[in-house]
């Protein structure tokens, strides 16, 4: 997330970009290559303008608004480390589960909340909706 990708007057994120690790780290486009726009919501706004206040009056708009420990981009390795994802998921007994299944349960907690499923399915950044997409429908079926 780069200053550049947050629109503080809509409250919209342009999600254009991934950080991959194969062959080192590397800024590429999004899975599927769709750029999508996600809306911030009120709770995380604050935190969003106190990270580009922290980027000084005039930052560069390809600054990043989170980093690494060192300053650096952050990877899956330090989100596994900052959050004790083996820690966590072990002491209930639940050492199947990944961090992945967290966007699924995000999307499936927004579908009970009511979002309709064509926001879902920008939220989600997918072409169409199919079981493959990740997006649990209640009541669907699958």
């Amino acid at each position: 997330m780069r200053i550049k990708d947050i629109d503080t007057t809509t409250w919209m994120w342009d999600l254009c970009r991934q950080t991959t690790s194969p062959g080192g780290l590397v800024d590429k486009g999004t899975k599927g290559k769709r750029r999508r726009w996600v809306p911030i919501i009120p709770q995380v706004r604050p935190l969003v303008l106190h990270r580009i206040a922290l980027a000084g009056p005039d930052p560069d708009p390809m600054t990043r608004l989170f980093t690494g420990p060192r300053g650096g981009r952050i990877t899956t390795a330090i989100l596994r480390d900052a959050t004790h994802w083996g820690e966590v998921v072990a002491a209930p007994g639940y050492e199947f589960l990944v961090r992945h299944g967290l966007r699924h349960t995000g999307l499936t907690w927004m579908a009970d909340a009511g979002v309709p499923v064509h926001v879902l399915r920008k939220v989600a950044g997918h072409g169409s909706l199919s079981r493959r997409s990740g997006i649990c429908i209640p009541n669907c079926g699958w």
